[in-house]
């Protein structure tokens, strides 16, 4: 007898053209969760789901081959939300659960969405994986460089698919830029550049008050050391405080430097520097609102990222991007699905671009359509054995790279670092930042 988590295994759906086009002629959203039946469907269950994972709620329910049939968030209102949405979408209303350790238990879910706060990232995916389940992380896909390396021995440990949300590794004419790189159309590439930019407003200065009757601050906080609920944290504004968030830099540079160590073939680099600071506005955020990192392979090749998260003014003609530049050649691609070759008279050689409109600034769902095809390449990694495009330990050395950026910016000194493992040499300086404290009892153990 072969049971609905047998076909999971080891049946592949066809449905790569169907996550393109998005709902064809003739087609209603909920026409889509019947061309397959309920019992072939990959079970999924979103954990966080007030903004982007929203978003990706959206788009998992839109994907035939996915059922969604839990949904876990700490707000009840975006919990309702969020059914509400996929309800729209699915032939199922999905489950609603506050405490995403219970949801884990359920024994019908075959993988997990974790689009929480970023503290809460690599503890919510040993959780799944220790459950047995397959997890598509967002990124970054861990706090701390020692949650990166704790999150590679439960993959492999637990023998589960992980991929991590960096879905340009998906996008086709991000693929085809890279593999102009790769095949030398611009020569050696001996740098590359990369940058962030928008017009975030100022955030205050909190003020301590009760905990809103929607939201568990307990289990908000998590593996985190507890303290006191303030009206400017929850939500979105947690990326800008050290104890739950990571800045800028990996909110939105990880995408551009995973793009660049991608094209350059550089894993960890010999030496890190960061400068910048909380310039615009003088308010409770900690993180830098304008970073310059530069990263250093060896001598042989360096990349950079900079962040501008107060500035409106677009660096190298769009608000966010990349460029390699190489001995023939520079390579220019922008927030889209589309990239631009220019030889060394500045004339563009190669134009390509993409019907597929993409909205950097949109912090919710910037490339609905395009995004579909990483989900379709996790269903197909846990279905078929296929080879993810952005495995957890491809992802785990670019989010390190600009985690390393942000240890330099915390320090205030050049890091000089292990070109094996981008283990800093320093000890002093690595047991103070390479980890993370937590709340007692909430410790991330294999």
């Amino acid at each position: 007898m072969i049971t609905r988590r047998d076909f999971i295994k080891k049946t592949a759906v066809g449905t790569a053209a169907l996550s393109l086009g998005g709902i064809l002629p003739g087609f209603s959203a909920k026409s889509y969760a019947n061309i397959i039946g309920a019992n072939d469907r990959i079970h999924v269950g979103m954990v966080g789901v007030n903004s982007r994972g929203l978003a990706l709620s959206k788009n998992f329910a839109l994907q035939p081959n996915c059922r969604i049939t839990e949904v876990c968030d700490v707000d009840s209102r975006a919990l309702e939300r969020c059914i509400a949405e996929v309800s729209k979408i699915s032939d199922a209303r999905p489950n609603p659960n506050k405490d995403m350790r219970l949801m884990f238990e359920k024994k019908d879910i075959d993988a997990v969405v974790i689009a929480t706060p970023d503290h809460w990232h690599a503890p919510a995916a040993l959780l799944a994986m220790k459950a047995g389940k397959h997890v598509y992380l967002e990124k970054p896909c861990c706090h701390t460089p020692e949650e990166g390396e704790i999150l590679l021995q439960a993959a492999k440990k637990y023998g589960c698919v992980v991929q991590m949300g960096n879905q340009r590794r998906s996008w086709p004419n991000v693929i085809e830029a890279i593999n102009e790189i790769k095949s030398g159309t611009i020569g050696k590439v001996y740098f590359g550049k990369s940058w962030y930019t928008n017009q975030r407003a100022p955030i205050g200065v909190g003020k301590e008050t009760n905990v809103p009757e929607w939201l568990d601050w307990n289990l908000w906080q998590g593996p985190a050391p507890r303290t006191v609920y303030k009206d400017n944290i929850v939500h979105y504004n947690w990326h800008w405080f050290w104890r739950w968030g990571t800045g800028e830099a990996l909110n939105n540079g990880t995408h551009m430097i995973d793009l660049l160590r991608w094209g350059m073939d550089i894993d960890f680099p010999t030496s890190v520097q960061s400068t910048g600071g909380r310039y615009f506005y003088k308010d409770d955020w900690e993180t830098p609102d304008t970073q310059v990192i530069t990263l250093d392979f060896g001598g042989k090749k360096s990349i950079m990222w900079e962040g501008q998260s107060c500035s409106a003014y677009h660096i190298e003609g769009s608000s966010v991007g990349v460029i390699f530049y190489g001995e023939k050649a520079a390579l220019w691609m922008g927030g889209g699905n589309s990239y631009k070759i220019i030889d060394q008279k500045n004339h563009v050689i190669r134009n390509v671009e993409s019907n597929v409109k993409v909205d950097s600034q949109n912090k919710m769902d910037p490339a609905q359509q395009l995004d579909a095809l990483h989900i379709q390449n996790f269903f197909s990694a846990i279905t078929k054995g296929e080879k993810l495009n952005s495995d957890i330990h491809s992802g785990f050395i670019s989010t390190l790279l600009v985690q390393l950026g942000n240890i330099a910016q915390r320090s205030g000194v050049k890091l000089h670092t292990d070109a094996t493992n981008g283990h800093i040499i320093d000890k002093q300086l690595a047991a103070k930042y390479w980890k993370r404290e937590y709340e007692k009892g909430w410790e991330m153990k294999l």
